[in-house]
């Protein structure tokens, strides 16, 4: 293993290398990260250049406008609060594990497990998803710009092999530039969905009025026959219309996974976390109400199931079209890396407590400080999970629409047990250079109740003939998500109570040194 050397009076550890003994391991990935690149590799994973253009669709269908234009700043706002909760517990345990480090230590070993393999599955599905959903918008791109290509569902799916295989290799390979290109990734983001925004603005002849845009109502989910306004839809169709919001900005734990690698961790990973879920939320709004504003021709978008791409066809000419969906499939190209990177990490650390079974192989990194199984192994389990959309048919792509909420739904639960576990400490939780304060208490119970409340939403059927003992029912149109979740919480359940509470004792340390209270609080929130 690439080890960080010993300490001697000539190179003494530093803080970070210190800081991260204390917590039980030694410096073996390479601190190069700054905490710009911190941030960005969560913004890169939010990417607005991704979840906004590939799940538009759901949003469209499940509440119309109204889902997008007031729903995409409510969520954000309680996803911010989520944001807020964990930016305190990675300034305090700034460790790869993250989510399931904070959990065990918090907690007990049992904890850390469940957190864990959630957290992992969830990291797993949002790779898996953002690189099928850039291989759809590839698929389309090539379609435009080749007579010849027919842009198949099968050819969808080739496609997204090859770019999963890419993001593996770029991160094996890469180990001296993949900052780099995490840093590039920001600027692209930014630069890109304002140059969509102006297209958007400036091309079309024709514009939604602003009535449109912040009270019409659609429902073309099949739930509720169309109404607009009875129950069913404010309370079943209209929130899961929140899928977009909730899909889009997730992935920022990515600033703890990669904690190990940055310098000044206990403040930049904090800071990092909460700035790029603000940011997305301020950019991704701007950019929807773009599409929404441009989005003119509601009967060729309904057509195409809501997707976005409806609009941009519809809308402007084929020069613009083109450029649109070049920029968004860049974008999530540089997210698919970024999921990798931050995957992988996860995997690496898990199995570093050996929770994985064959961990000695995942936790191995090799001289450069990278762990290349880990990548392998879970990208591999990436292209498993998404294997069902190669049997979807036309129409409402539910099997994409599995994969994004079975990672909501992972990667949400496993940000809920860490952040109950410090509200139940209270006191008791020593804090590091970033904290809440007081308003830990506040801000923690309202995420655990949005945690709990979207967690039901999105395991619940998305299209009628997704419910069994519908008369339309097939299994290619059922939301897989519960089976997912629920699969692999049976599993580790049924390994804990057989084996794992023998022997799993949640983060094991590498090093023997005590750990310290961290710097006294300092920046307050």
């Amino acid at each position: 293993m690439a080890t960080t050397p010993a300490p001697t009076a000539e190179h003494p550890m530093d803080d970070d290398a210190r800081r991260l003994a204390e917590l039980g391991y030694k410096q073996e990935l390479h601190r190069k990260w700054s905490g710009f690149s911190n941030f960005a590799i969560s913004f890169s994973i939010i990417s607005i250049l991704a979840g906004c253009f590939t799940t538009f669709g759901q949003a469209w269908n499940n509440g119309g406008p109204v889902a997008i234009s007031w729903g995409w700043p409510l969520i954000s706002l309680f996803i911010l609060i989520i944001g807020f909760c964990m930016a305190e517990l990675v300034s305090a345990y700034p460790t790869a594990g993250g989510i399931y480090w904070w959990a065990a230590t918090m907690g007990r070993p049992v904890h850390g497990w469940f957190t864990g393999w959630l957290n992992l599955i969830g990291l797993v599905a949002v790779t898996a998803s953002v690189d099928y959903g850039c291989a759809t918008f590839l698929n389309l791109t090539l379609s435009a710009l080749f007579d010849g290509w027919a842009g198949t569902a099968h050819q969808t799916f080739g496609l997204f092999v090859v770019i999963l295989a890419l993001h593996g290799l770029i991160n094996i390979y890469g180990h001296r530039v993949i900052d780099v290109l995490q840093n590039v990734s920001v600027w692209w983001h930014v630069a890109g969905a304002a140059a969509v925004v102006l297209i958007l603005l400036l091309v079309p002849d024709d514009h939604q009025s602003f009535k449109f845009v912040f009270t019409e109502r659609f429902n073309n989910s099949g739930f509720g026959d169309g109404d607009t306004g009875g129950l069913t839809f404010w309370f079943y169709v209209l929130p899961l219309g929140f899928l977009l919001t909730q899909y889009t900005i997730t992935g920022f734990d990515a600033c703890a996974h990669v904690s190990e690698e940055t310098r000044g961790a206990s403040k930049a990973a904090a800071q990092g976390l909460w700035r790029s879920i603000f940011y997305s939320a301020v950019g991704g709004w701007i950019l929807l109400l773009a599409f929404l504003f441009a989005a003119t021709d509601v009967d060729a978008i309904n057509s195409a199931g809501g997707f976005s791409g409806a609009i941009f066809e519809s809308a402007l000419t084929p020069f613009f079209f083109k450029a649109v969906i070049i920029i968004s499939t860049i974008g999530q190209f540089f997210c698919g890396m970024s999921c990798v990177t931050s995957m992988s990490r996860m995997a690496y650390a898990f199995s570093r407590d050996r929770a994985v079974p064959g961990w000695r192989l995942w936790s191995r990194v090799n001289r450069n400080g990278t762990p290349v199984n880990a990548i392998v192994a879970a990208t591999l389990a990436g292209l498993v999970l998404t294997l069902p959309a190669l049997y979807q048919k036309a129409g409402v792509p539910v099997a994409f629409y599995a994969v994004v909420s079975v990672a909501v739904i992972g990667l949400y639960l496993s940000f809920l047990i860490p952040i109950f576990l410090r509200l139940r400490m209270g006191d008791r939780f020593v804090p590091g250079p970033w904290t809440l304060g007081r308003r830990y208490k506040l801000l923690g119970w309202i995420a655990v109740i949005e945690i709990a409340i979207i967690s039901v939403y999105f395991v619940l059927p998305i299209v009628p003939a997704g419910v069994p003992g519908n008369a339309d029912f097939t299994w290619t149109a059922v939301n897989y998500a519960p089976l997912a979740i629920g699969g692999v919480l049976l599993g580790v359940a049924v390994w804990w109570y057989a084996s794992a509470r023998k022997w799993f004792t949640g983060p094991r340390r590498t090093v023997d040194v005590p750990e310290q209270r961290p710097a006294p609080a300092d920046e307050p929130a």
